[in-house]
């Protein structure tokens, strides 16, 4: 626990192996806006073309960043193909309960992640 005064300066974390076969892509209005409307980051290990492992996190469409576990479920122990990638994205969003003014949030989010998906396939 922090006391009154301290400050965390940094934070180790684990290396886990398949995240070397990692990206994270973010989608800005415009490129001097430094946060971004939707972002991924997406880390796959895939072997002998079945994904073995999945990580998939969004950022910037909801109040805080958040692990889509339930697209990983979908991606891992299937083959690396945009059919199982518009899959795993459908899923992410389908509960979504978007505002009036983040609506377009809704179809850029799964674009983004098979954007990202794909790229990660492709560099196996």
């Amino acid at each position: 626990m922090l006391e009154r005064g301290e400050l965390i300066t940094a934070v180790d974390l684990p290396a886990i192996e398949f995240a070397r076969n990692s990206i994270y892509l973010k989608v800005r209005d415009r490129t001097s806006y430094a946060f971004a409307l939707v972002s991924v980051a997406a880390a796959l290990d895939i072997q002998d073309n079945t994904i073995q492992a999945a990580r998939l996190a969004l950022g910037g469409v909801g109040t805080k960043p958040w692990r889509a576990h339930e697209a990983e479920q979908i991606l891992i122990g299937s083959s690396p193909n945009r059919d199982t990638f518009e899959q795993a994205a459908a899923v992410t969003v389908r509960d979504a309960n978007p505002r009036q003014h983040n609506r377009f949030k809704v179809d850029l989010a799964p674009r983004i992640i098979v954007q990202a998906l794909s790229i990660l396939s492709a560099a196996e």
